[in-house]
């Protein structure tokens, strides 16, 4: 997990131990006739909350300030004493917000950004424990004010900038030196470091550091530089802290104030940080960034290689031949040594070449031919095979450029379409011959609507007679019938009802073909047209338990449309809700205004429509399986009909269906103001 940590008191007892000793030896070693406190290690009381989670944050704070005020207190007045311990705390609690925002954690220290927030938290620390330093003075009287607030903003500065980079998380590498380099490095550290600060009429020779440090930070491990930095600084102080190296008894040299020496050692102990983590850094994210980089290397090398299906050819800026993948080797017949630093324009013949610049209406030239193809995407181009087969390729052409948008080479990617563009053609020609069998099949099917048009109108006179007669024959016009021939010249009757009920279905589906029902629009009440078209439904009730209910709303339902045709649409769709509706179940009919909409519903509790063929639904002849399996009487084109009708109204039918539930239409009309 990132910026995990351990919840052991132990690893926060060793460090606030640590601060302990340090802190009394930082009070200890400062000049005598001074009144800073040398380089208190701030950085050691802030680990404990970067390093683990316990004991809880208060109790740290609690025990930094007792340790900061028994180590201050044992050379310095107690008032004192107590106002620098309160100012170690709080700049111990505001950089550890700054660091982590107040969770307990070990930071990262890895980009740009979080070395700011370390370079800001130090400061920050800096201001703050500068400021309680000046207050503690001026409350006091203890040195001068500003002089003691820099000693001390110092000191804390610079145990900051050292330290606390080594509780963080750096970004872990092993350095790029070999060992022979690494150990010189450490060799001239260790015998440079205490030559200079032993001796003292030399300050400009700490300067020498600078470079060996960073040398250190560019070439060895992140770790390992901050070791470095800590040996570098632990000699600095130990020695300085004697009274040699050119930071000592600035008083008597210089003239300065005593307290001078302790800023001085802060200034060079912030340099020597300011100079090794920033590199630590910047060579860890180097190193991070070249490992990248190595990686994506190898992962498109490891695709190119892979990708044996399409041929990717890279080129120099001439046009030279610098990368022939597997693919371009196993559809091109050419291995990759055979083409290497040659000429492109050896894989393309001279008349395809010609062939793709009249398409792209260009010169006649390779050059020209391959400029314009630069970026648009996958084009069509003829390649030479090793064996002279020319061969159709769809091929992507693109620049490559360096990080200044020079252009360094070119790459192209292609896949062998030969046999696709035939199947292409092929195809082209089916469909052409399949174009013409449809335009086969609707002259048929005019044919045939023209004939089934013709045919009912010749059907539906001889039928009305039929009808006409049965009905003279049912009221006795000649002479009585026993109760078995009533019953056959009743069936007579049934089925030729039926029978010019579907005639006019087809006769109605003709008119709807030929482009229009001639409806004529009228100012009506929908609420006669539902009512009247429930009645002549009803009469199919009697054969058994189905229950019809009408909701009809109080007030008129104005509407401007064709009475009859809308009178159609409620006949059909009740007649099928009860058709479809086993005995004992129900059909409901209501009709509502909703918004701009006059609504029609028909919702019925019968065997329903299987989802799959409910977008078949309207179309003409369509039948529903579950009607076919039990036998359900029927044309299929009450449906198609009732939806033609209700778009020439303007309006539209919805479906809900479930099997074994039931059906629900609604039709919606624009309502009529």
């Amino acid at each position: 997990m990132r910026g995990r940590i351990g919840e052991s008191w132990m690893p926060a007892a060793g460090l606030l131990a640590a601060a302990a000793v340090f802190g009394a030896l930082a009070v200890y070693g400062s000049p005598e006739g001074g009144y800073a406190i040398g380089i208190w290690p701030v950085a050691l009381a802030l680990a404990p909350l970067l390093v683990t989670t316990r004991p809880p944050t208060p109790v740290v704070l609690v025990l930094v300030g007792l340790i900061a005020f028994g180590t201050i207190w044992t050379d310095r007045p107690a008032d004192v004493a107590l106002g620098l311990a309160l100012g170690i705390v709080v700049e111990t609690w505001v950089v550890f917000h700054i660091l982590t925002g107040g969770v307990r954690r070990r930071p990262d220290l890895y980009s740009v950004a979080e070395l700011a927030r370390y370079i800001v938290a130090s400061t920050v620390g800096f201001l703050v424990i500068g400021a309680v330093a000046l207050l503690t003075s001026l409350v006091t009287g203890w040195g001068t004010p500003w002089l003691f607030a820099l000693a001390v903003g110092c000191s804390s500065l610079a145990s900051q900038l050292a330290v606390t980079p080594f509780f963080c998380r750096l970004r872990p590498h092993t350095g790029v030196a070999p060992a022979y380099e690494r150990a010189s490095q450490w060799l001239l550290l260790i015998t440079l470091t205490p030559i200079i600060f032993l001796l003292d009429d030399f300050p400009a020779m700490v300067f020498m550091l600078l470079p060996v440090l960073a040398w250190g930070a560019l070439r060895s491990g992140a770790y390992e530089a901050i070791a470095q930095l800590f040996l570098t600084l632990g000699i600095a102080i130990a020695l300085t802290t004697r009274g040699n190296g050119p930071f000592a008894h600035v008083d008597a040299r210089y003239g300065l104030p005593v307290d001078v020496q302790n800023i001085l050692l802060s200034v060079f102990i912030i340099d020597c940080a300011l100079v090794v983590v920033p590199f630590v850094l910047s060579v860890g994210d180097q190193l991070e960034y070249a490992r990248q980089v190595a990686a994506e290397r190898d992962r498109v090398q490891s695709i190119v290689n892979g990708t044996t299906g399409v041929a990717i050819i890279g080129s120099d800026p001439d046009a030279r031949i610098t990368l022939f993948n597997p693919g371009a080797e196993r559809l091109l017949g050419y291995a990759a040594e055979e083409v290497l630093g040659r000429d492109s324009r050896m894989l393309h013949s001279p008349d395809g070449i010609a062939e793709k610049a009249a398409e792209l209406g260009v010169d006649n030239d390779f050059r020209a031919v391959a400029g314009s193809l630069i970026g648009r995407g996958p084009s069509d181009m003829k390649f030479v095979r090793k064996d002279g087969e020319e061969r159709s390729h769809s091929m992507s052409l693109n620049r490559i450029t360096d990080d200044r948008g020079a252009v360094i080479g070119y790459v192209s990617t292609s896949e062998d379409i030969t046999e696709r563009v035939e199947a292409e053609n092929r195809l082209v020609e089916s469909l052409e011959a399949e174009r013409q069998a449809v335009e086969r099949l609707r002259e048929i099917d005019r044919a045939k609507d023209a004939f089934v048009s013709s045919v009912s109108h010749e059907l539906r006179t001889p039928i009305t007679s039929i009808l006409g007669y049965v009905e003279m024959l049912e009221d006795g016009a000649y002479g009585g019938l026993a109760p078995e021939q009533l019953d056959a010249v009743h069936r007579v009757a049934t089925n030729s009802t039926r029978l010019l009920s579907l005639i006019d279905d087809l006769l109605t589906l003709s008119r709807i073909q030929d482009g229009g029902l001639g409806m004529i629009a009228r100012l009506i009440d929908l609420r006669e047209v539902v009512e009247d078209g429930c009645a002549v439904v009803a009469p199919a009730l009697e054969r058994g338990g189905v229950v019809l209910d009408v909701d009809l709303p109080g007030e008129a339902v104005p509407f401007l449309g064709d009475r009859d045709m809308l009178e159609r649409v409620v006949i059909n769709l009740a007649g099928n809700a009860v058709k479809f509706t086993p005995d004992g179940g129900r059909v409901d009919v209501s009709l509502a205004t909703e918004g701009p909409d006059v609504v029609l519903t028909v919702a019925d509790t019968g065997i329903g429509i299987p989802a799959h063929e409910q977008e078949l639904l309207f179309s003409r002849f369509f039948r529903s399986s579950l009607a076919q399996e039990r036998a359900i009487p029927g044309s299929g084109l009450g449906l198609s009909i009732a939806l033609a009708i209700v778009e020439q109204h303007g309006g539209r039918v919805d479906l809900e269906s479930e099997p074994g539930v039931g059906t629900t239409f609604r039709v919606r009309l624009p309502a009529t103001a």
